[in-house]
């Protein structure tokens, strides 16, 4: 039997939808469909948190959930200017 991902989020108990990864060079946060399995460099979150997230100054919040698009894909991508 499978087991069910919660929120990464402090006394959150609503299951993971989506997966939060983050890039340090490019100053980007990504939210996508909840991946396959858990990473330890990623934190999966639940609607509720997901929709609150912001990024940090500076930063871009980039949602790929519902594109088809993975994070892997989206890094692969040339960067437009």
């Amino acid at each position: 039997m499978a087991m069910r991902r919660g929120c990464a989020r402090p006394a959150c108990a609503e299951p993971a939808t989506v997966t939060l990864s983050y890039g340090y060079g490019s100053a980007t946060v990504w939210l996508e469909e909840l991946t396959p399995e858990g990473h330890p460099m990623t934190h999966d979150l639940c609607e509720r948190h997901a929709a609150r997230t912001v990024a940090p100054r500076g930063w871009t919040l980039v949602d790929l959930r519902g594109t088809g698009t993975t994070v892997a894909k989206a890094m692969a991508e040339p960067v437009a200017s």
